[in-house]
């Protein structure tokens, strides 16, 4: 059973959507009790992709990094969002804790109300 706060092996589309890559993703919020889509936001490796204003990186000395069954350091792409049909989960990786979920989502929308 899918829920927000897992982090999940899904296809993420190229922002041209010609293509996609499977990559973990962190489940957002389900849409609606309806269908089965999901916000999602990338999990990425590439820690210099981080947008230290939004973006949350996970290091493997954190103590949430074992339960995100994550194998690098890698970054919460809250920059880079997309809704998917939960349909396309291919495996569910780990999770993270309520409270981190609420902070990351705290987080989106602070950014989404700023003017800057």
């Amino acid at each position: 059973m899918k829920r927000a706060g897992q982090i999940a092996l899904m296809p993420f589309p190229y922002t041209d959507l010609k293509s996609s890559k499977k990559r973990p993703v962190l489940l957002l919020r389900q849409l609606n009790d309806t269908w089965d889509d999901w916000l999602v936001c990338m999990v990425s490796s590439q820690l210099h992709q981080a947008n230290p204003r939004l973006d949350w990186v996970l290091m493997p000395d954190d103590e949430a990094f074992s339960a995100s069954g994550l194998k690098v350091a890698s970054v919460f792409r809250l920059s880079r969002l997309v809704v998917l049909d939960g349909a396309l989960m291919l495996g569910q990786l780990g999770s993270l804790s309520d409270a981190r979920l609420h902070q990351l989502r705290h987080q989106l929308g602070t950014w989404i109300a700023s003017d800057v």
